[in-house]
């Protein structure tokens, strides 16, 4: 019979299953972690489990902390199982269970962030995390620049006695603690963001140019800001996970989750309150992660996007199956290598090859389950960031960008919202209310969709550019993507 998850259940679980080697009691606060989702719990949480199961630095306990009405769902989902987490990591035919506990509080959600801005004014926080997402950092996608007029910025410059953002809450806390005296905490971004760190200061900075130049300046004096890079596939918790993880691992658990076994964690040792040890449990500290938040960036993150769109159009829902098929695997390992690789620099320690080779093991794990919607989502916010930069590189070489050109015309007929045999799904993106008729209308005038500037910037200057991303999204439209696919692995001209 399985046992739900909690302290006081703890011991009873199966011998299958891990459990933490410490005692909750032991633990103190250090670090709060804002956007506490899937990503967040199997990967920092668990290097930070890692660390205490080893007996070290007790007192960089998380605690939890939100401003969207998923973290609202979240903290409801996990108070009842004592902030525990069931994590199952999917080493193929070898799939394993272990229950994690850095967690040891969750901040109450409410509108206006006073709560988050109160939990910040604690001493013993030291660092402040975050994953927020792409789309989080108010961040203008032509330019790649902190957009000042964003309605989230705009909405807490003009409210910063109750903000409601991540940056206005960030911002009201380290204003609260130098009023006070207190050293600042140093604020990690754990998103998908080249230059996670700078582009994290340029928002808090610049939402404090908005109400007081003495108070940005000291953020930009001051605060640290970390880059990062982070990496594990994760994905979505559905009623499956909470069914195999109940029915073979003997654990009831609100919402766990499932991962690939490969994790890694690249960081910038800029800590100047301090730090846990976490280069003792696997954590790189290099002045080098732009190249390998580059690396990623291009070669997964891209990789991820490459499959999605094709995959989407032909009805395929899992990853793994996506790359079980020869046209869209085709379509990754050429555009990989042809036109996104050789335009990666190079890595300290690192033979690119043989990292996509690696990356498409991980994407053809059948134990995962990761799903092709999930890849798909956020389009308007992930193509800027992990596909164009690509093509304007190509561009500025000289290069042919065709792949990269029939990958944004697949993303196109994908915002369309229907796949090729005609099925309708809804988009799942913040601006679909803005690229979906620009998709349709890109039917009959392909300019229509590059025409999205704040997408694609000066791309659509391009000659070269958009005559191939015209040509593949009249193949996708007339043709079909497998016919598209085909044309373009064979090299036959349309």
């Amino acid at each position: 019979m399985a046992r739900s998850l909690s302290l006081a259940n703890l011991a009873s679980l199966p011998d299958t299953v891990a459990r933490p080697r410490y005692a909750r009691g032991d633990l103190r606060a250090g670090i709060l972690h804002i956007g506490l989702g899937n990503f967040h719990r199997t990967h920092q949480a668990v290097y930070l489990d890692d660390l205490f199961n080893a007996g070290k630095d007790h007192d960089w306990a998380i605690v939890g902390a939100g401003v969207r009405q998923g973290d609202a769902a979240m903290r409801q989902a996990l108070a009842p199982q004592d902030w525990l987490t069931t994590v199952v990591e999917l080493e193929p035919g070898a799939n394993r269970a272990r229950v994690t506990g850095p967690m040891i509080g969750f901040v109450p959600v409410n509108e206006n962030g006073s709560a988050v801005v109160d939990a910040l004014g604690d001493p013993a926080i030291r660092i402040v995390s975050l994953t927020v997402t792409e789309g989080g950092y108010c961040i203008d996608p032509a330019t790649g620049t902190f957009n000042s007029e964003h309605p989230e910025i705009s909405y807490d410059a003009s409210h910063m006695d109750a903000p409601r953002g991540v940056f206005g809450i960030l911002l009201a806390a380290l204003k609260r603690r130098r009023d006070r005296g207190l050293a600042p905490f140093t604020v990690m971004s754990c998103d998908n963001i080249p230059h996670n760190g700078r582009v994290t200061m340029d928002a808090v900075a610049g939402l404090a140019d908005l109400v007081d130049p003495a108070l940005a300046a000291h953020v930009r004096e001051v605060v640290a800001f970390p880059n990062s890079m982070v990496d594990r596939i994760t994905p979505a918790t559905t009623d499956r996970e909470r069914s195999i993880l109940e029915k073979r691992f003997g654990v009831k658990d609100n919402w766990p989750v499932f991962c690939e076994p490969f994790r890694q964690w690249v960081l910038e040792d800029h800590f100047p309150t301090g730090r846990p040890a976490l280069e003792e449990v696997g954590v790189t500290f290099t002045s080098h992660v732009a190249a390998f938040e580059l690396m990623k960036l291009r070669i997964l993150n891209g990789g991820h996007a490459a499959i999605a769109y094709p995959a989407g159009l032909l009805g395929i829902h899992f990853v793994h199956d996506a790359m079980a098929d020869p046209l869209v695997r085709g379509f990754l390992d050429k555009l990989e290598t042809e036109e996104i690789i050789p335009h990666v620099p190079p890595v300290p320690g690192v033979d690119l090859n043989d990292y996509y080779k690696l990356i498409a093991n991980r994407f053809a794990n059948p134990d995962v389950g990761d799903t092709i919607p999930r890849l798909a989502q956020d389009g308007s916010n992930r193509q800027p960031k992990f596909i164009l930069p690509s093509t304007r590189d190509r561009l500025e070489a000289g290069a042919n960008v065709a792949g990269l050109a029939l990958e944004s015309a697949l993303w196109c007929r994908y915002c369309a919202g229907t796949t090729d045999a005609g099925a309708a799904f809804e988009l799942n993106d913040p601006n679909a209310g803005r690229v979906t008729p620009a998709a349709l209308a890109a039917k009959d005038d392909p300019d229509a969709f590059l025409s999205l500037r704040d997408i694609f910037g000066d791309l659509a200057d391009s000659s070269q550019f958009r005559s191939q991303f015209r040509i593949a999204l009249n193949g996708l439209w007339r043709e079909g993507t497998r016919a598209t696919l085909q044309r373009y692995l064979s090299g036959t001209p349309a």
